[in-house]
């Protein structure tokens, strides 16, 4: 996948394309669904693929104070967007100026830039000053600029419709399954690993801690997850526990994430990790003692080996990170 940052610079590559405009936050079903209709089209006309977003979010520039937690920062949107065989991503600085645009300036702008032929979006899709712009004012400026536009309806799942602030909903919630399979894989976030107070390796589970995450968590509690682990030798998927929480039995306040592995691990810790969360296993709550959260975290440990036996029973992958 070919990455640009401006009009200018993808307008040089003076070839047809077939685009989609959105957001993208968690590539979820609905993105991909969109993407891989644009992909179609794109091979039908002999164009390239264009997915065209913005950085920041919207909200963060526009309404900070009510900006979401967002579910896939940029760099994982980025490796999402790759996975899903676009050949070109826009990404577009979003800044007060830019939301200024009519929708009028907006398609006429992208229509030659890409020389598009045709956009795929979905029936909420929004764009331009005020988001004046919606799927029937984009019809009819396709009109005026030979544009064919196609509009998705809406898909939904358990009767939900498939959106990112639904999936942030159900996060919140601590519903990480249902939120998975409106993602159509488990919801992850990636970080860096960093020192912990050893409070775990001497009293209870040793832990690696990752450090402050400054995007959307799941609800407070123990989930069962995989961690994808870097290493010198290579890539390795390891199954662990999860606690996100504020580690009340320690008199602890600030919000953390820590992991424990199930599988041997004899190097060196890792700089970062991955942890996709696949199942929530309980409320995190207050113990009198550290024996007793240890022994808590024992009967963790063995609801999440069973729920991975369950998995290897019947011949489901976990879908862990790649």
């Amino acid at each position: 996948m070919e990455i640009f940052h401006s009009l200018e610079e993808i307008a040089r590559q003076n070839r047809r394309s077939v685009a989609t405009v959105g957001n993208f936050d968690g590539v979820h079903l609905a993105h991909q669904e969109l993407l891989h209709r644009v992909q179609q089209c794109a091979r039908q006309e002999n164009a390239a693929s264009v997915a065209v977003t913005f950085d920041p979010h919207p909200s963060k520039v526009l309404a900070p104070q009510k900006a979401p937690l967002l579910l896939t920062p940029l760099a994982v949107k980025q490796k999402l967007l790759a996975k899903s065989g676009i050949d070109r991503l826009l990404i577009l600085p979003f800044t007060r100026d830019f939301s200024l645009w009519s929708p009028e300036q907006f398609v006429e702008e992208v229509v030659r830039a890409l020389q598009t032929s045709a956009i795929v979006v979905g029936e909420n899709f929004r764009f331009g000053h005020r988001q004046a712009g919606t799927p029937a004012v984009l019809q009819e400026l396709g009109q005026r600029w030979n544009l064919q536009v196609e509009v998705l309806p809406r898909i939904s799942v358990r009767h939900l419709p498939v959106s990112s602030s639904q999936i942030r909903r159900l996060l919140e919630q601590g519903k990480i399954s249902l939120a998975n399979r409106l993602l159509g894989r488990p919801f992850s976030i990636r970080n860096r690993v960093e020192p912990g107070r050893g409070i775990g390796r001497s009293q209870t589970v040793p832990t690696l801690n990752l450090a402050p995450y400054p995007e959307r968590l799941p609800a407070v509690g123990v989930y069962v997850t995989g961690v994808r682990v870097e290493t010198s030798l290579g890539a390795r998927q390891l199954r662990s526990v999860t606690n996100v929480g504020y580690k009340p039995t320690f008199g602890e306040h600030a919000l953390g994430v820590e992991t424990h592995l199930l599988e041997p691990w004899d190097d060196e810790p890792p700089n970062s990790l991955e942890v996709s969360f696949l199942y929530r296993l309980r409320d995190e709550r207050k113990f009198d003692s550290a024996g007793e959260l240890k022994a808590q975290i024992q009967k963790d440990i063995r609801r999440t080996e069973s729920y991975f036996r369950r998995l290897e029973r019947f011949r489901v992958a976990p879908l862990l990170p790649k």
